[in-house]
């Protein structure tokens, strides 16, 4: 038996999770395995598996998420789901850091709760791991209660924080007998799930099965056939839109949902470990997403969003009232009053949405502006913005503590808001802040906003064009803090945002950093391009949404590094962190 060590790292609020590890017997490893447990276990529930894998030139881990095993919490609860997902992004960072192991020599196997955060953390983050391994992911548990989950919902909204009993019993789970017997007595296992977690598997589970054609790691998913645990359609669905074209798909008969812990598991077995060394005997692969502004499933789909509807059909009609309401709205709201009049995208509206202060004519006006105001996607920008203020402090940190001259440009600012509120209380400040966008309007407000926060001596706003690569190479003094905040999302085109990142590569010498965003997902596309207007002369605001890995891949070109991320709840805006790289 190979030997383990013991554990623990550190989570970004401060968590200490558990984990074993299994180094690599061989003198010269390849690279290293992570696990990633079923809901209600813990890491030593896949002990068996470093040593039933036979692959000694790699170094195994297996994590106890928050809340199982040996690690702390309350058992079975996360803050959330996305909060476990942001676990795993640590737990790799740890890796790398502490085992010199890169990124691109991991190979991750997850079951059932753990595949859908692995799932989820691949599509979010997109990660440069070798390959993947899910074995009966619970896109969809089966709850065998009529309208449990909206049962489930409901009482979340009244009582808040609750516990579910897990129903299986482990003659359920696998038929081995030795498993079944061993899950009885052991006294790690965690029963309750928190309702927050179950209710937010689904939702997760539910947008990446739907967008999984952004997944582009080379994917094997293990199916168990007599699973009493999970629905296997979802499972069928994510395989089918898989954007890899290295994957495959295995269904084994019989098999209950504890697929690496059947008695029959070496069939399994061998076909994971055959897919894991084929992954690591050719290079990295990965598509090549640059041109997906032509082709790609993105670009269909905006396409599809431009294309008028029938004014007479379910659906023509159903957007026709719709774009009446928000008319009938801006009577009342002044908040999509401001959408009208500048855009929904504009940086006016944007400023309005952090302000979060609902406006209107009476008391109607105000609620009519205060549920405009709560929509997801409003949400998701303050969000957003809380993100940029954290990541803009933490790129601040790291030049104040290599004593580099902190100058900072945003090259679409908007009012400039995020940029100045992420100073308050900050110990280094900035030399220099030079904000800039097209937009008169945004310009005289933000100049009127460096003037309310006595920073004139540091901050100038000044008109200019984000997608000018030589205008902005030769901005002086030379930037060592670049930000691009909610612009890219509205431009479809990748030339035009190369461009504009080979002027900020230009601009930011080697070791400055890049702030950027992104929008992989948004809930409300449709409703934003058939009913919202943008700045662009009353047009519609149709978006075509980037993947993680189009977006990053983008900024690689460009001459950066992607060296954090962080992504709301709910998956919709994404904040990076890349450093300048190269002469």
């Amino acid at each position: 038996m190979r030997a383990v060590h013991e554990n623990t790292f550190q989570t970004h609020d401060g968590v200490s999770l558990f984990y074993r590890h299994w180094p690599a017997v061989s003198e010269k490893p390849q690279g290293a395995i992570l696990l990633f447990h079923r809901g209600h276990e813990h890491s030593g529930r896949m002990a068996h598996l470093a040593d039933e894998f036979d692959l000694p030139d790699f170094a195994v881990f297996a994590w106890d998420a928050r809340g199982h095993g040996r690690s702390p919490g309350e058992r079975g609860y996360s803050p959330s789901l996305g909060t476990s997902v942001r676990d795993v992004q640590t737990f790799v960072d740890h890796i790398a850091a502490t085992y010199s192991i890169a990124v691109e020599d991991v190979a991750v196997i997850a079951q059932s709760v753990g595949a859908v955060l692995i799932a989820a953390w691949v599509h979010d983050y997109a990660p440069k791991i070798r390959c993947m391994v899910l074995a009966s992911p619970a896109f969809k548990v089966k709850l065998y209660v009529p309208f449990a989950r909206l049962g489930l919902k409901l009482q979340h909204a009244w009582r808040g924080k609750f516990f579910v009993n897990s129903y299986v019993k482990p003659q359920f789970l696998t038929h081995d007998p030795a498993r079944i017997e061993s899950y009885r007595a052991d006294p790690l296992i965690t029963r309750p799930i928190a309702v927050n977690i179950l209710l937010g598997l689904y939702e997760t589970a539910e947008r990446v099965v739907t967008d999984a054609r952004a997944i582009t790691v080379p994917t094997q998913l293990l199916i168990s056939g007599a699973d009493w645990v999970v629905h296997h359609a979802p499972q069928h669905r994510f395989f089918e839109r898989l954007g890899t074209p290295i994957k495959e798909r295995h269904i084994l008969p019989g098999f209950y949902h504890d697929t690496l812990g059947e008695f029959g598991r070496a069939t399994a077995v061998t076909k994971l470990r055959r897919f894991i060394l084929d992954r690591f005997a050719e290079p990295l692969n990965r598509p090549i997403l640059l041109e997906s502004h032509r082709m790609g499933y993105t670009r269909e789909e905006a396409d599809a969003l431009a294309s008028p509807l029938p004014m007479i059909s379910p659906r023509g009609l159903y957007w026709a009232l719709t774009r009446l309401s928000m008319r009938i709205g801006g009577l009342l709201s002044n908040g999509i009053a401001l959408g009208h009049r500048t855009g929904f995208d504009s940086g006016s509206t944007l400023d309005y949405v952090y302000r979060n202060a609902p406006q209107g004519k009476g008391v109607l006006g105000r609620l009519i502006d205060r549920n405009y105001l709560g929509a997801i996607g409003w949400r998701g920008i303050r969000q957003r913005k809380r993100h940029l203020e954290e990541l803009l402090r933490a790129a601040m940190a790291r030049l104040g503590e290599n004593n580099v001259p902190i100058r900072v440009i945003d090259i679409a600012a908007g009012h400039g808001r995020y940029v100045l509120e992420a100073l308050d209380g900050v110990r280094t400040k900035p030399a220099s802040i030079l904000l800039r966008d097209y937009s008169d309007i945004n310009v005289e407000a933000g100049a009127k906003l460096i003037a309310e926060k006595s920073l004139v001596d540091v901050a100038t706003f000044v008109k200019g064009d984000a997608f000018d690569r030589d205008d902005l190479a030769a901005v002086q003094p030379k930037p060592t803090m670049g930000i691009v905040s909610g612009l890219y999302e509205l431009f479809p085109d990748n030339e035009m945002v190369g461009r504009s990142l080979a002027g900020l590569a230009a601009a930011i010498e080697p070791g400055g950093y890049l702030l950027y965003t992104g929008q992989p997902w948004h809930p409300q596309i449709e409703l934003i391009a058939r009913a919202l207007t943008s700045h662009r002369e009353g047009q519609a605001w149709i978006m075509r949404r980037r993947t993680q890995g189009e977006m990053d891949q983008l900024v690689e070109a460009a001459g950066f590094r992607k060296i954090e991320q962080r992504i709301d709840e709910w998956g919709i805006f994404t904040v990076s962190l890349a450093q300048r790289v190269g002469p």
